[in-house]
């Protein structure tokens, strides 16, 4: 009986070893883990600025756009303050481009409110889109804006 409190005294104090080890070791984890997590983290950040920079120099030099690579859906960055030259150069131009006339309806019919709102809108959209392709801004979801815009005109006018 004496024998059989030892083992057990003897496995307990390894159990709660292990158990010590184990918290130790997890705890080691956990700081190796923050550290790494750390380290990615700036090491991105410091990567994504560098490749801000790139497509800003590329932009100024070349004069277009430095397209991601297929696997990178989209690229954004903030430039810096831009010369007041290239914007005034390029509000003329936006404003010269004619607007396309939309087509009216039955002007005997009076027009629906939720239509006339979605036509304003339509052609708020249309400008904004012209100008950021004047200005060489990324156009994607303002196209997308003008699509779901004009999606909307379409359903609106058929339920009429």
């Amino acid at each position: 009986m004496v024998q059989g409190r030892a083992w057990a005294g003897l496995i307990l104090y390894i159990m709660s070893n292990v158990i010590s080890e184990y918290q130790r070791w997890k705890q080691q984890g956990e700081s190796l883990r923050t550290q790494a997590k750390t380290a990615i983290e700036t090491r991105y950040k410091e990567l994504l600025n560098e490749a801000a920079q790139l497509a800003e120099e590329y932009r100024a030099d070349f004069g277009a756009q430095l397209k991601p690579p297929n696997n990178i859906t989209s690229f954004r960055y903030k430039t810096g303050v831009k010369p007041k030259g290239k914007k005034a150069a390029a509000k003329p131009a936006a404003a010269a481009k004619p607007e396309p006339v939309a087509a009216a309806p039955d002007p005997a019919a009076k027009p629906d409110k939720k239509i006339t709102a979605l036509m304003k809108r339509l052609e708020a959209a249309k400008k904004k889109l012209d100008a950021a392709k004047a200005a060489g801004q990324p156009t994607r979801n303002l196209e997308d804006k003008v699509y779901e815009i004009e999606d909307e005109v379409r359903l609106a006018t058929q339920a009429v």
